[in-house]
C-alpha cells in the first residue's frame, strides 16, 4: 500500500516507496494475515468487532478456530495469524456485526458476516479488510 507524505524540503509529495528506498528489503517475505474493519454508513472505523479466524480441515467440513480479536478505535486489530501460522489451505474469518450495529442504536439484516477463502502461498501476506453498513457489506484482498 503507497502512503503519500510531503516532503518538509522539497515541498512536494513523496510516496511510501520512495522514503523507503534506503532502507533494508533484503529480509525474506514473511506471510501474515490481517483485517481492519470500516463503517462505510458513516465513515469510520468499525471498533469492537469480535473477529474469529479458523482454518478447514480437509479433507471434510470440520473448522478448527485459530484465533480471536476485536477490532480496536481504528478498526485493526492485531495480526490474526503470525507468519509462522500460516499455511496452505482454506480460512474463514467471522465478523459479529449484529452486536456492532446494536451498539449504535441500529438493526443489521446480517448478524454477522463470514469471508471464506484458500491461502495457496503462505510467504505472501494476506490483508482481507470489510466494509459494513447495516444492510450491505463487501471485502477484498488488500496489501
Amino acid at each position: 500500500m503507497a502512503f503519500c507524505t510531503v516532503s518538509p524540503a522539497a515541498g512536494r509529495w513523496l510516496s511510501r516507496m520512495e522514503e523507503s528506498q534506503g532502507e533494508d528489503t533484503s529480509k525474506p517475505a514473511n506471510g501474515s494475515l490481517t483485517t481492519h474493519v470500516l463503517n462505510t454508513a458513516m465513515g469510520l472505523p468499525a471498533t469492537g468487532i469480535a473477529i474469529q479466524v479458523a482454518q478447514l480441515q480437509e479433507p471434510g467440513t470440520q473448522w478448527m478456530e485459530l484465533a480471536q480479536r476485536w477490532t480496536d478505535e481504528d478498526g485493526r486489530c492485531s495480526p490474526l495469524l503470525a507468519p509462522e501460522q500460516v499455511k496452505a489451505g482454506t480460512y474463514k474469518l467471522h465478523f459479529e456485526t449484529a452486536a456492532y450495529w446494536q451498539g449504535l442504536g441500529h438493526t443489521s439484516f446480517y448478524p454477522f458476516v463470514e469471508v471464506v477463502f484458500t491461502i495457496t502461498d503462505p510467504a505472501q501476506k494476506f490483508h482481507v479488510p470489510l466494509l459494513i453498513s447495516p444492510f450491505s457489506y463487501t471485502t477484498y484482498r488488500g496489501s
